[in-house]
């Protein structure tokens, strides 16, 4: 009897781990790109060999492709059909920027999306609050 509060304090930190372990972010650090180091290349017009997919509510950064909110199935189907041909050492970058990482429910899905299909490069646009404050605001190249 004096065991089941070590017993149940036990099952609660492994839950706890596995649970982690599930929401980690699909991307490493190396994998975010700086929205200044994105602005740039396009700016110097070195953004041709790239793609830039927007899997949020709208193409906002200039030269990007509309994919739409990825946490629908419709729009996640739609990514995976945009690049089933495109060479995977290809750069491809997606944002959405719809609001933090930590709430934003696209861009998972569609990161998941690029490492399933196996492309070497992907990249997430590291837009910590919103496109507004982190890319807008600062006057980044915009369509």
């Amino acid at each position: 009897m004096k065991y089941i509060p070590v017993v149940i304090f036990a099952m609660l930190i492994w839950s706890n781990a596995i649970s982690a372990q599930q929401n980690r972010d699909p991307w490493s650090n190396g994998e975010l790109m700086e929205p200044s180091v994105l602005a740039s290349r396009i700016s110097q017009g070195k953004a041709n060999n790239m793609l830039i997919l927007a899997v949020g509510p709208d193409a906002l950064i200039k030269g990007s492709a509309d994919i739409g909110e990825a946490h629908e199935q419709s729009n996640l189907k739609k990514l995976k059909n945009y690049l089933k041909n495109v060479p995977k050492d290809k750069e491809v970058v997606i944002y959405c920027g719809c609001c933090p990482f930590d709430r934003c429910p696209n861009v998972r899905p569609a990161f998941r999306a690029l490492k399933e299909m196996g492309f070497k490069n992907p990249k997430l646009l590291n837009l910590p609050k919103n496109i507004k404050a982190n890319w807008l605001d600062k006057n980044y190249p915009s369509n």
